[in-house]
């Protein structure tokens, strides 16, 4: 292969890109010091992150908030507020403990119904119970103001709805998520059991169209869990989004206009 032509196309392409890299830690300072808002996106998850994650089953960098300070080179003060991503039931890719993991008829309903598989490399996820231990670690750590509760929709028709409030281990009750992981792996979830909804909640757009049992859930998780639900999400279009106006002002986050 010559590596010249390839070499010349890649030239052109840094001319087109020159104009949008700068220096993002001055770009943000600078944005912040105008008063515009600023929101920064997350990837991975808490449970990935280097430091606080279920090593070695994690990623190379910093998932929870902190990273936002470490990547982009603002201070943590800058941060206002945050609003944590869950879904209504839980989900992991790859190995790695998972103490609510489901592994028969009610596992493959939650991940075809979810269309949980991997965007890039297809590898359909493993799906669980909703683990109210491991969100009110991602909480603690990440000082949610908010819940943005994604893929409601999925459990329409479940008939009983399992929540994981606490593990068991060793003869033992734990409520807080074990620092090891190899603790982890030996943890039993200790479920409470709440009625579903059999009337559809996919591409509802506001909060009190919801089923009342749906409300329900909704509301337990947010007990459970710690966290308000700002956000809920109805379904995969970009308007099935309920935002929840007066729990979002109570939370300090921004209300849309």
């Amino acid at each position: 292969m010559d590596w010249k032509p390839v070499f010349e196309q890649m030239l052109t392409f840094a001319d087109r890109m020159k104009p949008w890299i700068r220096d993002v830690s001055v770009l943000l300072t600078e944005a912040m010091r105008q008063g515009r808002p600023i929101l920064f996106e997350g990837a991975q998850g808490t449970l990935l992150d280097i430091d606080h994650g279920t090593y070695p089953y994690v990623t190379s960098s910093n998932a929870t908030i902190g990273g936002v300070c470490t990547g982009l080179g603002i201070p943590p003060k800058a941060i206002g507020g945050v609003i944590g991503v869950v879904k209504a039931y839980a989900t992991r890719v790859g190995a790695g403990p998972f103490p609510t993991e489901l592994s028969g008829a009610m596992g493959t309903r939650l991940r075809e119904g979810g269309s949980e598989y991997g965007a890039v490399t297809g590898r359909p996820r493993r799906c669980g119970w909703y683990d109210a231990v491991a969100v009110r670690y991602a909480a603690r750590l990440n000082g949610l103001d908010g819940l943005a509760l994604t893929k409601l929709d999925v459990l329409d028709g479940v008939e009983t709805i399992q929540i994981c409030t606490a593990y068991r281990a060793g003869g033992q009750t734990i409520t807080e998520f074990p620092a090891d992981t190899g603790q982890l792996a030996q943890c039993e979830p200790i479920y409470e059991s709440i009625p579903g909804w059999d009337a559809p909640t996919k591409g509802v757009r506001q909060f009190d169209r919801l089923p009342a049992a749906a409300r329900r859930y909704v509301a337990r998780l947010e007990e459970v869990s710690g966290v308000p639900a700002a956000i809920v999400s109805t379904g995969s279009e970009r308007d099935d989004t309920i935002l929840r106006d007066d729990v979002m002002a109570d939370c300090g986050l921004a209300v849309r206009a």
